[in-house]
C-alpha cells in the first residue's frame, strides 16, 4: 500500500503540473478533457469538498464556463476590439479553482481504486500463509526468554539465573535467546569471552533474519574481532538490515553515521528518521520520575582530576542521617530514589529515609513519598489515595514537588476527578518556583491545548526551562517542535540533536555503568568491548573511554600496538567531532607525533586552537604556544607563544610550573638572539676557524685546565711560630685581676698559678691597650693561660714591645 500511495502522489503531481501549464496558456486553451473528469462515470458518489459546487446555480456556472471554453479561439484583433465583460471574467476566475480541485479529487479516487484492484489481484495469486501453532516446547522457551529478559532489565536481580534461563531457552532453538547468549560471550558480560562462537552464532541467526544477529555481525565487522577483518561497508549493510528490523542500537548507529557522515554521505533527514524512532521509544517509557540518572564517567578526566570517593560521601551522610539530620535523610532518599554512581536505585531505602524526614515535618519528604506511592515499583505498591494525602501535605507547606504532583493527579484523574483548571493552577505554582515537572506539564498543556488555548510560544518557553534541568520529555517535545516547525521555523539539525539526547537516555545506557564497574574491577578487556559497542552507536563518553584504554596499552584483545593506535586514533577523532575538548587535544597529539596516522603539524595546531578557543583548554593553549615558539605548522612568533603560555597559567593553576620553565627558556632564546644582533655576534660565527684548527684550541684549553689544577693543588705554608721555652723554666706571669678597661697593678717578683673560670675559656677577653710594660705582661699572661676548670698552664711574659695578641698554634 505504501508503493501505491507513492504512485498516486507522483501521478497527482504530474497532473497538477499539466493543469498549471494549461492554465498558463490562457483562458482559450482546450479544456475538453476536463468535462470528462467532472462526470460520475465511476459509479461512485464523490464527497463534497471545500470550494466544490454544491448548488444548482454554481453547477450552471461551471457548465457555462466549460461551454465557453470549447468555443474556437478568436483572433487577437477581435479580442481587443471586443469590450471585456468584467462580471463574466470574475465569475470564471471564481469557478475555475473549484473545477480544478474536483477534477484532481476524481482522478485520485480513480487511480486509488485501480491500485486497490491490482493489489487485491496480486494478493489472490499468493499462496495463503499457513500459521502453525506453537509447540509446548516453543511456548516454554518463549516463557523462559521473557522471564530472563525481565530479570536482566531489573537492577537488583540475580543475572546468573537469567542466563541459565536463556541457555534453557536456546536449547529449544529459541532464536532471540541464542542471540542474547552470543552477545554475552562477545562482551564478556556474565560469561567468558568467545569471539569465534559469537561470530558463528550471528552468521547462523542472520540466515533466519534475526535483527539482533545483524547488529552483532555489523559490530564484529566494525571492531575487527571474532576472526573478521575490519570492513565498514559490510558493517553498514548489517546495521541497515538490523535497523529495518527495529533494532534500537542499530537505529542509533545508523542515525549517528548519517549525522556525521561516517562511511555515508551526511544526511540530516535520514539521521532524523532513525533518531526520532528511538526517541519515541524512550519517551514512551518515561514516568513521573524523569527516568534513571545516567552516569557518564570519562576515564581521562577522572585520571587528571581525581575527586573524592562517592562511597565515603554516602557513608558520611549515612552517619548524619542516623543522628537525625533531616537534610541528610532527604539527600539519601533522593540518591536511593534515582540511583547514582556510588549506589544503586533502591525505592525501599528511599521510602525509609523520606519517611524519617516526613516524620520530622519536612515538606520534601512528604512530596517524595507522594511520588513513590503515585508511581509504584517492585517494592512499593502504587496507591493513589496515599499519594494524594502526602501531596496535599507538601502542597500546604508550599513545596513545588507536591504542587506538581497534585496537578498531575487532577490532570489525569488519578484518585480525583479530572480538573484541568486545578491542574493548571498547581502546575503554575510549581513552575513559578522553578520545579522542572511543573514547567514540563505546563508546556504540555499549552502544546496540546489541554484545558487551555494552544500556544506554541508559551509551550516553547516552558520546554526550554525544563531542559535546563535535563528533563527527557522536554528534550523530546522540543525535538518534535523543531522537526515539524511548530511555533518556530523548522530546523532539522536542532531536532536531531534533541532526539539524539533523548535516545542516549534509554535503559541501554546502563551498559556504560557496567563497563565502568568492570574497569574498576580490573576487567579491562570486558570494559573495552562494552565501551566499543556504545561508541558504535554514538556515545561520546564511550568513544573517549575506549580510546583511553587503547592509548594506555591496557587492552589485550589485539596483539599489534600499531593496530591499537589506529583504533585509538579513530575513537579520539569521533569523540573530538562531538566537541570533547580533551579528545581534541589527544587527537592533536596523535597528529603531532604521528601515532596511528601520518604526522601533520598543521592539523595538530588547528585542533589545539579549536580546543583552546571553544573550551579554554589549558593543555591546548600550552601546546599551541610551544608550536608558535618552534614554528611547527605555523609561523614562528615568540610574542604570541608567550601570550599563550600566560593564558594557560591563568586558565589552570596546575600549569604554572611548566609555564614558568617555558617562559625562562623563551627568555634565554631571546637573549641569544639579541647577542646575535649585537657587536659580539662574531662568537656565533667562529665555527669555521674552530673546525680548521681544532687541535690547537684543544691543546690551549687543556693547558689552561692543567695550570688551574696545579694552582689549586699547591701546598699550604704555615706562618713562622715563636719559640716556646720548656715548662720548667717558665716564670710565673703576674696575674692581673683588674676589670677590663682598667690598668693592671704590677706584681713584681711574685709567682702565681692562674685558674681561669669556665667562662673565661669559652669567651676570652681582649686585652686593653697597655700603658706600661708590666700591664702588658700581666694581660698577656692572663689571656694565654686561660684554660678549662681543673687545668692549668703557664707561659712567659711577653717582652716589652711585643705583640701580645699573637696566638700559638694550639690556640
Amino acid at each position: 500500500m505504501t508503493k501505491a500511495n507513492k504512485w498516486v502522489c507522483l501521478l497527482m503531481l504530474l497532473l497538477v503540473l499539466r493543469l498549471r501549464a494549461e492554465e498558463l496558456q490562457g483562458p482559450t486553451a482546450d479544456t475538453t478533457g476536463s468535462s470528462t473528469g467532472l462526470g460520475t462515470g465511476t459509479g461512485t458518489a464523490t464527497p463534497t469538498l471545500p470550494g466544490e459546487p454544491s448548488t444548482q446555480a454554481e453547477a450552471d456556472e461551471v457548465s457555462t464556463a466549460e461551454t465557453e471554453s470549447r468555443v474556437p479561439a478568436e483572433s487577437n484583433e477581435r479580442k481587443a476590439a471586443k469590450p471585456k465583460d468584467t462580471t463574466e471574467f470574475a465569475t470564471r476566475s471564481k469557478v475555475m479553482p473549484s473545477a480544478l480541485l474536483e477534477r484532481l479529487w476524481t482522478d485520485s479516487l480513480m487511480r486509488q481504486q485501480k491500485l486497490k484492484a491490482e493489489i487485491a489481484r496480486i494478493e489472490e495469486q499468493r499462496q495463503p500463509t499457513v500459521v502453525s501453532e506453537q509447540t509446548p516446547e516453543q511456548i516454554e522457551a518463549q516463557t523462559m526468554y521473557e522471564n530472563a529478559m525481565d530479570m536482566l532489565a531489573k537492577p537488583r536481580t540475580d543475572k546468573r539465573v537469567a542466563f541459565t534461563l536463556l541457555k534453557k531457552a536456546a536449547a529449544f532453538n529459541h532464536l532471540k535467546a541464542r542471540a542474547e547468549l552470543a552477545w554475552a560471550v562477545l562482551l564478556g558480560h556474565w560469561m567468558d569471552f568467545d569471539f569465534n562462537h559469537a561470530a558463528d552464532e550471528f552468521e547462523s541467526l542472520v540466515n533466519e533474519g534475526v535483527p539482533e544477529a545483524h547488529m552483532g555481525l555489523g559490530f564484529l565487522y566494525s571492531a575487527g574481532v571474532g576472526g573478521k577483518n575490519v570492513s565498514q561497508p559490510l558493517a553498514l549493510i548489517h546495521y541497515g538490515l538490523a535497523a529495518l528490523g527495529d533494532n534500537t542500537l542499530a537505529q542509533m548507529a545508523m542515525g549517528y553515521r548519517y549525522l556525521y557522515g561516517i562511511n555515508v554521505p551526511i544526511s540530516c533527514e535520514k539521521a532524523l528518521i532513525h533518531y526520532k524512532r528511538v526517541a519515541k521509544k524512550v519517551a514512551s517509557k518515561i514516568t513521573f520520575a524523569n527516568g534513571p540518572i545516567v552516569q557518564r564517567v570519562r576515564l581521562l578526566d577522572e585520571l587528571e582530576n581525581p575527586g573524592s570517593h562517592e562511597t565515603e560521601i554516602v557513608d558520611y551522610y549515612q552517619l548524619l542521617a542516623d543522628k537525625g539530620d533531616v537534610q541528610s535523610q532527604v539527600g539519601l532518599g533522593q540518591l536511593y530514589y534515582q540511583g547514582g554512581k556510588a549506589i544503586q536505585q533502591d525505592h525501599q531505602k528511599a521510602l525509609e529515609y523520606f519517611t524519617q524526614a516526613a516524620n520530622a515535618g519536612n515538606a520534601i519528604g512528604f512530596a517524595f513519598l507522594g511520588k513513590l506511592y503515585l508511581e509504584g515499583s517492585e517494592q512499593i505498591k502504587a496507591d493513589n489515595d496515599t499519594a494524594l494525602k502526602y501531596f496535599l501535605k507538601a502542597s500546604e507547606m508550599g513545596d513545588p514537588v507536591g504542587q506538581s504532583g497534585l496537578g498531575l493527579m487532577y490532570l489525569k484523574g488519578l484518585g480525583v476527578p479530572k480538573d484541568t483548571i486545578k491542574a493548571l493552577s498547581y502546575f503554575t505554582q510549581a513552575a513559578d518556583q522553578g520545579w522542572v515537572d511543573g514547567q514540563l506539564q505546563l508546556g504540555n498543556m499549552y502544546f496540546t491545548g489541554n484545558g487551555v488555548k494552544a500556544d506554541y510560544k508559551l509551550a516553547l518557553k516552558y520546554f526550554n526551562l525544563a531542559t535546563q534541568s535535563g528533563h527527557v520529555l522536554a528534550y523530546y517535545n522540543l525535538g518534535v517542535m523543531n522537526a515539524y516547525g511548530m511555533g518556530m521555523l523548522r530546523s532539522c539539525p536542532a531536532a536531531v540533536e534533541f532526539f539524539k539526547t533523548v535516545s542516549e537516555r534509554g535503559r541501554w545506557t546502563s551498559r556504560l555503568m557496567h563497563a565502568y564497574s568492570d574497569y574498576k574491577k580490573n576487567r579491562v578487556d570486558e570494559a573495552y568491548m562494552q565501551y566499543s559497542l556504545m561508541a558504535e552507536v554514538g556515545y561520546e563518553v564511550a568513544q573517549s573511554n575506549a580510546a583511553f584504554l587503547l592509548d594506555r596499552e591496557e587492552v589485550h584483545v589485539f596483539n599489534d600496538r600499531h593496530e591499537e593506535l589506529i583504533r585509538a586514533f579513530y575513537y579520539w577523532k569521533r569523540a573530538a567531532g562531538q566537541g570533547y575538548s580533551a579528545a581534541q587535544v589527544k587527537l592533536g597529539d596523535y597528529y603531532y607525533y604521528g601515532w596511528g596516522t601520518a604526522t601533520d603539524f598543521e592539523t595538530a595546531a588547528a585542533l589545539y586552537r579549536k580546543a583552546s578557543e571553544q573550551q579554554y583548554n589549558a593543555q591546548a593553549m600550552f601546546n599551541l604556544g610551544y608550536m608558535h615558539e618552534q614554528g611547527l605548522g605555523m609561523k614562528k612568533d615568540w610574542h604570541l607563544a608567550k601570550r599563550l603560555y600566560d593564558l594557560a597559567a591563568e586558565t589552570n593553576s596546575d600549569a604554572k610550573v611548566p609555564v614558568a620553565i617555558a617562559l625562562f627558556k623563551l627568555q634565554m632564546l631571546a637573549k641569544i638572539e639579541s647577542i646575535k644582533e649585537s657587536p659580539y655576534r662574531f662568537i656565533f660565527y667562529m665555527d669555521e676557524n674552530i673546525a680548521a684548527n681544532w687541535d690547537l684550541y684543544m691543546i690551549t684549553v687543556l693547558t689552561l685546565l692543567l695550570g688551574i689544577i696545579m694552582y689549586m693543588r699547591r701546598p699550604f705554608q704555615q706562618p713562622d711560630q715563636p719559640a716556646v721555652a720548656p715548662a720548667d723554666d717558665l716564670a710565673a706571669a703576674p696575674v692581673n685581676l683588674a676589670p677590663v678597661g682598667a690598668e693592671a697593678a704590677p706584681v713584681a717578683g711574685a709567682e702565681a698559678v692562674v685558674r681561669a673560670p669556665p667562662a673565661a675559656a669559652a669567651v676570652p677577653q681582649a686585652a686593653p691597650a697597655p700603658s706600661t710594660s708590666a700591664a702588658a705582661s700581666a694581660t698577656a699572661a692572663s689571656n694565654a693561660n686561660a684554660t678549662p676548670e681543673g687545668a692549668s698552664s703557664s707561659t712567659t711574659a711577653a717582652p716589652d714591645g711585643a705583640n701580645v695578641n699573637t696566638l700559638g698554634p694550639t690556640d
